[in-house]
C-alpha cells in the first residue's frame, strides 16, 4: 500500500471496503468522490447493492443517498476524533446520518441513537500514533496477522449498522460479531478462568434468558 502521509490516495481504502462489502448480503460497495448532494463532498459513500442498476458497474442511482453512510479520510497525522467533531463532519452527519471518519490508523463511526441523536457508535485503532502506524505498515504481513480478524469484524459492523433490521438473525449477527471480537481480545490478554466472570456479568447486565445465555456461552467460552 503506497500512501503519502500528506496526500493519501483512496484506492487502497476503496478496495478494502469493497472486499469486505462482498462478504455481506446484500453486498455493499464503496464509491469514491461522491457528487455534492447538498452537504459538501465526502471522500466516499457506502452503497447497498440495490442502489445500483442491475447487472451494471455503473454509478449508483443519483437520487439515492448512500444507504450505509459516507466516509471522510484525512492524513495519518490528523486526529480522527477531532475531525469527527468538526463542522464538516457535522454537515455530513446531518445529511447522511452515518459517517466513518479515518486517518488510516483510527476509524471512528458517527451515527445516531434510537432517538435520532448524534452518537459515536464504535471506533477502532490500528496504531497508537502516526509513527507507530508507519512502523507497522513497514511489516504489512505481520500487521495484517495482528489486526486482520478484529478489523474485519469491525468493518462488517460499520457497513451493517445502517442496514434495515428485518429478522432476529440480524440482531444475532451483531451480538455474535461483538462476542467473537471480545473473545479473541480477552484470550490474548486474560487467563481463561476470568472469562467465566465476564460472561456472568454480561448475563446479569443484559438479563438474558437461558437460551440467550447458552448462545453467549458458545460465542465467548471455548
Amino acid at each position: 500500500m503506497l500512501l503519502s502521509k500528506k496526500h493519501p490516495t483512496y484506492g487502497a481504502l476503496e478496495a478494502l471496503f469493497n472486499e469486505v462489502g462482498k462478504m455481506l448480503k446484500p453486498r455493499v460497495r464503496c464509491i469514491i468522490n461522491l457528487k455534492n448532494r447538498g452537504a459538501g463532498l465526502p471522500d466516499g459513500g457506502l452503497f447497498a447493492a440495490n442502489q445500483f442498476p442491475k447487472h451494471s458497474e455503473a454509478e449508483p442511482f443519483e437520487s439515492l443517498n448512500p444507504e450505509r453512510g459516507v466516509v471522510e479520510v484525512k492524513g495519518t497525522g490528523d486526529d480522527a476524533w477531532v475531525i469527527a467533531e468538526s463542522e464538516q463532519v457535522q454537515r455530513y452527519w446531518q445529511r447522511y446520518r452515518q459517517v466513518l471518519v479515518t486517518n488510516y490508523r483510527d476509524f471512528v463511526l458517527i451515527g445516531e441513537d434510537g432517538n435520532g441523536n448524534r452518537v459515536e457508535l464504535e471506533s477502532y485503532r490500528l496504531a497508537e500514533s502516526e509513527a507507530d502506524f508507519w512502523a507497522k505498515a513497514a511489516k504489512p504481513h505481520q500487521f495484517a496477522e495482528e489486526q486482520g480478524d478484529h478489523f474485519l469484524e469491525y468493518l462488517k459492523r460499520v457497513m451493517l449498522y445502517a442496514a434495515p433490521i428485518v429478522t432476529p438473525a440480524d440482531v444475532a449477527w451483531f451480538l455474535a460479531s461483538i462476542a467473537r471480537d471480545a473473545k479473541s481480545r480477552i484470550e490474548r490478554h486474560t487467563a481463561l478462568p476470568t472469562l467465566t466472570t465476564i460472561r456472568t456479568a454480561l448475563e446479569e447486565a443484559l438479563g438474558l434468558n437461558s437460551r440467550g445465555k447458552r448462545a453467549i456461552a458458545s460465542c465467548v467460552l471455548p
